[in-house]
């Protein structure tokens, strides 16, 4: 199944999860759209990378193209699944890595905020299934690939709406699969668990480490790989799971 067009959200940052799905995609000779919001990134405490999609496309060369969506806004998905199919006359996979995660405990809680987790998190999501499940027309190797952060293994008592968000994409996983998989498409949602991307303090970072039993984090190549497994033939009967792939990470440790 080499030679396919892929759908990959959430790519800016060149150290990201979906910058390392796009390298690896791409060696395997696949076509991919790449999306991603650069500037949420510029925002967020661990900052942008405001070279990363240009040196990241140099990389890829030809195998890939770039266009930046707010997946806030509801027609975004539809745009983008339709973006590819204009582009490269099919769509054979979408491989939703972006997310919108935000501090929200008890007590400080505001509703623009858990408004933004769950459109960005959860409406967009369905929303790309639902367009791509219309475009597809290959009757067979279709994908779809979700990410979620392990909320079921245990508490995320800072972040209440990304842990209900992902509780949504994860449920959304076992609802569609039965729907789509006639159609040819499977459907399987990644937990990566902590993955170094840059994001973490660096006592959070020691900390986090030495609850491995390797004493360091999973890295986007990890989670890279498992996507390309599960887009792959091999993974033809795998649907509806969440897979857990955390190297042995000890959430109460």
């Amino acid at each position: 199944m080499a030679g396919r067009v892929f759908l990959v959200t959430g790519v800016s940052r060149r150290i990201g999860i979906g910058a390392a799905i796009a390298r690896t995609l791409a060696a395997d000779g696949h076509r991919l759209l790449l999306t991603g919001l650069p500037g949420y990134d510029d925002n967020q405490p661990y900052g942008g990378d405001p070279d990363g999609v240009p040196a990241l496309l140099a990389e890829l060369g030809d195998a890939a193209d770039h266009v930046t969506a707010d997946l806030l806004d509801p027609a975004a998905p539809v745009a983008l699944v339709a973006e590819a199919v204009r582009r490269h006359g099919r769509l054979d996979a979408v491989v939703a890595a972006h997310a919108h995660s935000h501090p929200t405990g008890l007590g400080e809680l505001e509703v623009d905020q858990i408004d933004r987790h769950l459109l960005v998190n959860v409406r967009a999501t369905l929303l790309l299934a639902d367009a791509f499940s219309a475009a597809f027309t290959a009757g067979a190797g279709g994908r779809l690939v979700f990410f979620s952060s392990g909320q079921r293994l245990g508490p995320m008592p800072t972040e209440l709406a990304y842990a209900a968000s992902k509780a949504g994409v994860e449920n959304l996983t076992a609802q569609l699969a039965p729907l789509l998989m006639p159609r040819g498409i499977t459907v399987n949602c990644l937990n990566p668990g902590p993955t170094d991307t840059g994001y973490a303090a660096p006592d959070v970072h020691d900390a986090v480490a030495a609850r491995f039993p390797t004493g360091h984090w999973g890295t986007p190549e990890d989670a890279a790989r498992l996507v390309r497994f599960l887009c792959s033939p091999e993974a033809d009967w795998i649907t509806g799971q969440v897979i857990d792939s955390e190297g042995g990470f000890n959430r109460y440790g």
